[in-house]
């Protein structure tokens, strides 16, 4: 079972507006209604999340439609440019919160980053795994010598399944805080889910010739 990790983020901010007391994760001031800045809450705190790899996506989706609607800048449009400015700074935020947490990737990436590990295969760094070279080379292989639909719908299969088993041994590694091999196994998924999208889009092509 993965352990649950509380986000850590200060729990009071004070309004700009009216400048009484405002929790640190609230999009509106209770006291005068004034749209709040993004702060520096992480992506897990802003949804209400504790921080760890395995999360409630359609929860979360929930979350980001909410917020999405309440921020939208079009019903800020009378509003002072602070606020429009406020708007838009919210919508961009959760935008990228909501992008970073819906892809497996994406997330366990940002977990290594909230831990003060950088991923592999980052700004500034190769994959240094034989391994995991050889493995996405066979794939890549494959799939560029597959000439019909029903050899690539098995490789799409196999890959999904791979992935799935590949997201659970990235949770169970940040859950130990085994860093290194979460890194390892975070780059495995990254291939994996890329050679998902090339078999999709090649079966793609296959279709429309």
């Amino acid at each position: 079972m993965s352990e649950t990790r509380t986000a850590e983020h200060p729990q009071h901010a004070v309004c700009w507006s009216c400048k009484g007391p405002v929790a640190a994760s609230a999009l509106f001031c209770d006291t005068c209604h004034a749209i709040q800045p993004p702060g520096q809450l992480d992506h897990f705190t802003r949804f209400g999340l504790n921080r760890d790899f395995i999360i409630d996506l359609d929860a979360i989706e929930a979350t980001y439609l909410k917020q999405q609607q309440l921020l939208h800048p079009d019903r800020f449009a009378s509003k002072s440019p602070r606020e429009q400015a406020l708007s838009s700074q919210q919508a961009a935020t959760l935008n990228g919160a909501f992008e970073t947490l819906k892809n497996p990737v994406a997330r366990a990436e940002y977990l290594l980053r909230l831990a003060g590990e950088e991923p592999e295969g980052g700004e500034g760094h190769t994959v240094n795994d034989p391994a995991l070279l050889m493995e996405a080379m066979e794939m890549r292989e494959a799939l560029h010598d597959a000439v019909d639909r029903a050899t690539i719908d098995t490789m799409i299969k196999d890959t999904r399944k791979q992935a799935r088993a590949c997201e659970q041994d990235v949770a169970d590694a940040l859950a130990q805080n085994a860093y290194d091999r979460a890194k390892k196994l975070t780059t495995r998924l990254r291939y994996l889910m890329k050679m998902t999208e090339e078999a999709r889009a090649k079966k793609s092509r296959l279709a429309a010739a």
